[in-house]
């Protein structure tokens, strides 16, 4: 009896050591990715110059925080294309590439204070998913994505614009809001309404 309680306990430690150190563990799927810039392009719909916004985190993972540069200033009663970039200047990769082709994945969300438009109108879809922002691109399910949307501006105003870009692996669908899936991107920049 004495020799089979020691063998027992070798075999239950051996076991232990063995499902506890796989060394084949697979690494996390959906590992974030490293934003270093952000450029917001709005284009004006009949023509003309372009007005960019941009942010930027030159380390990377560094400890510094992205930063944003601004303020946005658009003209009144003008409609805008709205396009956003994103990348990676450190390793080189374009992180709008990814977005787009993993777009079931991921959905930018807007916020923006003031009546700095007058459409699409309210506040934006951060507080509530069924605010409307004019989306131009979709995913393969109809549910929108937010590398393009198109704006048209009020009259003379100031506030804010805000833009969170969510990444939703297997749960993104016409209902998921901003508080679902992890934050890629949180920015928020001045906005002008010049007459």
């Amino acid at each position: 009896m004495k020799t089979i309680k020691p063998f027992i306990a070798l075999i239950l430690t051996i076991s232990f050591v063995g499902f506890s150190c796989d060394p084949k563990d697979p690494e996390p799927e959906n590992e974030e990715e490293i934003i270093t810039d952000v450029t917001l392009t709005f284009t004006p719909a009949a023509g003309g110059t372009p007005i960019t916004a941009s942010a930027q985190d030159p380390d990377g993972e560094g400890p510094n925080s992205i930063e944003v540069s601004g303020p946005i200033d658009l003209a009144e009663g003008t409609s805008y294309v709205l396009t956003i970039t994103v990348d990676n200047s450190i390793a080189g990769e374009s992180i709008t590439d990814e977005i787009a082709e993993e777009d079931d994945e991921h959905m930018f969300f807007f916020g923006w204070t003031g009546d700095v438009f007058a459409s699409p109108t309210g506040n934006g879809n951060i507080d509530n998913r069924t605010d409307p922002v004019n989306y131009v691109d979709f995913d393969a399910n109809q549910d929108p994505v937010g590398l393009e949307t198109n704006w048209t501006t009020g009259t003379p105003s100031s506030g804010t614009f805000r833009i969170i870009l969510k990444h939703q692996p297997n749960i993104k669908s016409a209902t998921t809001t901003s508080s679902d899936g992890e934050t890629d991107l949180d920015l928020t920049w001045d906005i002008n309404i010049l007459s």
